[in-house]
């Protein structure tokens, strides 16, 4: 599966875009300066998108990708 599949499904099924993931990042204060956060772990990010979003574990790992900055929209 893609990258971008990953973001599809997502807004799919949890009705989340990639700039409401960004913008919810943002209000958790998850991420700063281009990245996550000094002491923001990946895992409680994985953790809470799983809680709330009801994503699984492949799905949330691609979030944390789109955050770090390590990813992005378009990336097969």
């Amino acid at each position: 599966m893609s990258f971008q599949a990953y973001l599809a499904t997502i807004e799919r099924t949890a009705g989340k875009t990639p700039a409401d993931l960004r913008a919810m990042a943002a209000a958790r204060r998850w991420v700063a300066g281009g990245g996550l956060a000094p002491g923001v772990k990946p895992m409680a990010i994985v953790d809470a998108l799983k809680a709330e979003l009801a994503l699984g574990h492949g799905h949330a790992m691609s979030v944390v990708a789109l955050l770090r900055g390590a990813r992005k929209e378009g990336d097969r």
